[in-house]
């Protein structure tokens, strides 16, 4: 039985398949040459030589149609928005400054009568709907 390297230098009668020949190394591109590289953008200008003039100018006018209409959806959301939050920031501060206005001055009140009167009259004499109970009925 041969060894590997006995086998590897017997001759088939087909060297010149062997990658390391000199005869394929010479048919095979040289991957030490500096070839350039393309940009992406090279690359497809060099794809689109590929297409009729038509199809070419179709893509264009809508690839920029496109990018006209995003531009314009977006401005239109921005617009849409500060009139939106502006608008309900000027209706509703108001109310939310008067419902804190009310609540306020019922909490001094309640005060006002915890003074005046005492901490139990204040609770006894405010039912929970706000308004203050009568007086019991004397027999």
């Amino acid at each position: 039985m041969a060894s590997f390297e006995e086998v590897d230098q017997l001759d088939s009668g087909m060297g010149s398949s062997d990658v390391r020949s000199p005869e394929v190394k010479s048919l095979l591109p040289n991957e030490e040459e500096d070839e350039e590289d393309e940009s992406f953008s090279e690359r497809l200008l060099g794809l689109t030589e590929m297409f009729p003039e038509n199809v070419r100018k179709i893509g264009y006018n809508v690839g920029s149609c496109m990018c006209t209409c995003v531009k314009g959806l977006y401005s239109f959301s921005c617009s849409a928005t500060w009139l939106l939050f502006s608008s309900s920031a000027i209706l509703f501060a108001p109310v939310f400054f008067e419902v804190e206005r009310a609540q306020m001055e019922e909490v001094q009140r309640v005060q006002q009568k915890q003074m005046l009167l005492g901490p139990n009259s204040a609770i006894s004499n405010v039912s929970a709907s706000g308004l203050p109970m009568a007086p019991p009925v004397q027999r």
